[in-house]
């Protein structure tokens, strides 16, 4: 991601609930990517800063975004569910929701992924392949939409507010872990 001069510094993972929050600005920018990408061409002749732009969010979503929803799946949600506390009580539910809306993308990003990938391969997108592809994109941003908000207004605060400093850190350990990388503690 380039720098822009101004903006807010990216958390690490010494601050494991930030990092999940700025992973979902990635997300954001990269489906955004996607979608500016299949209105632009709808399934015509890509032009090389489209094709790197495709091969760059598509990439994305199929190496960096499962790490993501990993970091909540196995590292924040279970912390969560062993909290008795009636704010986390009360997120219990959304928080199943938010499981489920997992899945949902997973399966639709599969989708773009291969269609995507046809689409760089062979250079053309039949249309009927370009009008499912930009479907797709459509569905996931509503998705994601909801979803981001969910969790960066709800669970994330909820969530910063109720686990230990040492649930933090191996939660960040953890996260470190699945990129490869040894966190100090």
């Amino acid at each position: 991601m380039p720098i822009v001069i101004g903006a807010k510094r990216e958390s690490d993972f010494t601050d494991p609930i930030g990092m999940l929050g700025d992973c979902h600005r990635r997300i954001e920018m990269f489906l955004n990517v996607l979608v500016r990408v299949a209105e632009q061409a709808r399934g015509g002749t890509l032009s090389e800063e489209q094709r790197g732009a495709l091969e760059a969010a598509l990439r994305y979503f199929r190496e960096a975004a499962p790490k993501h929803t990993a970091d909540e799946e196995e590292s924040l949600f279970p912390r969560l569910r062993r909290i008795e506390n009636t704010d986390v009580r009360a997120l219990m539910v959304r928080i199943e929701s938010l499981e489920e809306e997992h899945v949902c993308a997973d399966r639709s990003h599969g989708e773009v992924d291969s269609l995507g990938r046809l689409w760089l391969k062979d250079g053309l997108l039949p249309a009927d392949q370009a009008a499912r592809f930009l479907t797709l994109l459509f569905q996931l941003r509503d998705l994601y939409r909801h979803h981001i908000a969910t969790e960066d207004n709800e669970v994330f605060p909820t969530a910063g507010a109720a686990l230990s400093a040492s649930d933090l850190q191996a939660i960040g350990s953890e996260m470190g872990a699945r990129r490869g990388i040894k966190v100090s503690s």
